[in-house]
């Protein structure tokens, strides 16, 4: 019997996903473990796997498309099995018509919401002249239907020439009959919104659709701003001790193991030993109390196509600087090329956000809900500073941290942003 592809819940905040873009086509053999999808989600792009096999009869939601988590977006056949759409073809061949459209999944009644608003009669769509039955999946038939599409003039590209949805929506719709036309009253357009609180794009302009990822950051970082009492610190930290420490490691570590440790390498341990010292960091607001996590999640923010993602460092507490930085290293090749699992955006208590690599000098970030606590790491300049009474050239690195007020008082956010600072100015601390 046929298997339904439902959309997956690839994250625990996870409502709906996007179909990105489909792997295979109607009509391919799938096996188990087959790559048949990308899906982008609340949080970042994923690559959909097949957990059956058999033949891809039919896909119910088209690139673009938008669908709940458990509905149907694509269908499977066995080998020898007639596709769905050939059967509910033929039985409605024999049956007689009905007056409303067959049911079909809640993906499909989602899909075709504006079709399922009224009762639209099977002879809509007229019937093939030489009497042949038309082959056609039941959506598009449905859609042909509420758009006045003679299905007999199009060209089916699915499995066996049958028509698909994607025949129907690219074909021309039917001109309105005149009499419908008449009896509706021509709509009043809208009144223009003020320009300086909303322009209007002109011809030149470009209409970018938000994506899955953006529309979540949006929320979330607008509940965020809204819901949390932010406050802001900021310390200069002296970078020449650490540059010095990364250039004797490396040079170390190109002879053993070849990894080459980054700045912002030294900066996530110093997060990390600094929430271990101050734990009053390292937890969230919950309404009528506050929890204090047992371990330190680092949750790295790293830019893709769509915008953020923020992966986690998990236990990050018991893991070595050399075990931090190719973890690292991986998950951030891995977000650029889609490959983040669910499970790797979870556990995360601070959050580091670091801007140095763009030549940005300092900025203030916003918290990461649930977290209370995110890092904001600008590059590292030269310029002068005084020093024993002298100006003398210097290495300077920007330190913020944004705090939730709620959760962290100014003198816990200053401990914490000062022992950052102090790990990073005596880096060898951090080697212990």
């Amino acid at each position: 019997m046929p298997i339904n592809i439902e959309m997956p819940k690839l994250s625990d905040t996870m409502t709906e996903g996007t179909v990105v873009r489909w792997l295979k086509k109607e009509g391919e053999e799938i096996e188990i473990g087959d790559i048949i999808a990308e899906i982008e989600t609340d949080k970042a792009t994923m690559e959909m796997e097949a957990f059956d096999e058999g033949t891809l009869s039919q896909i119910s939601v088209a690139e673009g498309g938008k669908a709940p988590v458990g509905s149907v977006i694509a269908v499977l056949i066995e080998d020898g099995e007639e596709a769905a759409g050939d059967s509910a073809s033929a039985a409605s061949a024999s049956a007689p018509a009905p007056t409303t459209p067959p049911s079909v999944s809640k993906a499909l009644e989602k899909a075709s919401a504006t079709v399922n608003k009224s009762p639209i009669p099977a002879a809509a769509a007229p019937a093939p002249t030489d009497g042949a039955r038309i082959k056609a999946s039941p959506l598009a038939k449905k859609i042909a239907a509420a758009e006045g599409i003679d299905l007999a003039t199009l060209t089916g590209t699915g499995p066996g020439g049958r028509i698909v949805k994607a025949d129907v929506v690219s074909a021309p719709a039917a001109p309105a009959p005149a009499a419908a036309a008449a009896a509706s009253p021509a709509a009043t357009p809208a009144p223009a919104a003020p320009k300086a609180i909303s322009p209007v794009a002109s011809g030149d302009d470009t209409i970018v659709q938000l994506s899955s990822m953006r529309k979540i950051i949006a929320e979330r970082l607008l509940t965020s701003k809204v819901t949390i009492p932010h406050f802001y610190l900021h310390l200069e930290v002296d970078a020449a001790p650490l540059m010095a420490l990364r250039k004797q490691v490396n040079a170390q570590a190109e002879a053993t193991h070849g990894n080459k440790y980054s700045v912002n390498d030294f900066v996530v341990k110093a997060l990390i030993n600094a929430t271990v010292a101050v734990p009053e960091v390292n937890a969230s607001f919950n309404g009528d109390h506050i929890v204090q996590f047992a371990n330190v999640g680092i949750s790295v923010a790293i830019a893709v196509d769509d915008g953020l993602v923020t992966p986690v460092v998990k236990n990050a507490d018991q893991k070595s600087l050399l075990t931090i930085s190719k973890e690292i290293k991986e998950m951030a090749v891995r977000a650029r090329d889609k490959k983040l699992h669910p499970n790797e955006f979870d556990g995360g208590t601070v959050t580091i956000s670091n801007l140095g690599a763009w030549g940005v000098e300092s900025f203030d970030a916003i918290v990461n809900p649930p977290q209370a606590a995110i890092l904001s790491v600008g590059g590292i300049i030269e310029k002068p500073v005084v020093k024993d009474g002298a100006i003398v050239p210097g290495l300077r690195m920007n330190l913020g941290v944004s705090c939730d007020h709620r959760v962290v008082d100014g003198a816990v956010g200053a401990k914490f942003l000062g022992e950052i600072k102090r790990l990073l100015e005596n880096p060898a601390l951090m080697l212990l």
